[in-house]
């Protein structure tokens, strides 16, 4: 019996080490090894300041940036500590209330043009760093009013900054909100 609770506890110390340090170890210097940008959070640096990541969406509210899909993450959105959706049914009142007011500014936005799904819905993480092309279409009109520049500039700009699908058939093509707005202010600085 004495015996046998000896090799537990020797067993203990060295799985703890073996899994618990060393293990982690030699996965994140391999991490750090082959993939320094991704094992540090694809940070994205503009005169090596941090100013997001290429992973998680940001809020633009300023009507000369586009802006991402709503956010149900943590209490006011965007909170990569509370990474989720809203979890609302279709049928609740706040999660109507909160679309059918989100659709009032932006049909009064562009009143015209039908409104993209992504502009009024939250993904699953609440973070997504990426649009639609027809959500970047739809905002093309504000931006380029905002910033004083052409349409045509601005949709020159959203098309530079469309990513197809993965490997040609995973996902949807999609537009990085962050990047496109980072070169707007790099080319067409708000006054």
């Amino acid at each position: 019996m004495k015996r046998n609770f000896f090799i537990s506890i020797w067993m203990t110390l060295v799985t703890t080490v073996l899994l618990g340090v060393i293990y982690p170890l030699v996965v994140t210097g391999l991490a750090q090894l082959f993939f320094p940008a991704q094992a540090n959070g694809s940070l994205i640096k503009v005169n090596g300041q941090a100013v997001g990541s290429r992973l998680l969406g940001q809020p633009f509210s300023a009507p000369g940036y586009f802006r991402t899909r709503p956010s149900s993450a943590g209490p006011a959105g965007y909170d990569s500590t509370a990474s989720g959706g809203s979890y609302l049914a279709p049928t609740n009142k706040t999660l109507i209330d909160r679309v059918s007011g989100d659709v009032q500014k932006l049909q009064a936005e562009n009143p015209n043009a039908p409104i993209p799904v992504d502009l009024v819905t939250a993904s699953g993480s609440g973070l997504d760093p990426d649009i639609s092309p027809a959500a970047a279409e739809f905002q093309i009109p504000r931006v380029a009013r905002e910033r004083k520049i052409s349409e045509s500039e601005v949709r020159s700009l959203v098309h530079n900054h469309t990513e197809d699908r993965q490997f040609g058939f995973l996902g949807e093509p999609r537009v990085h909100v962050l990047e496109l707005n980072l070169e707007l202010d790099q080319r067409h600085p708000l006054h």
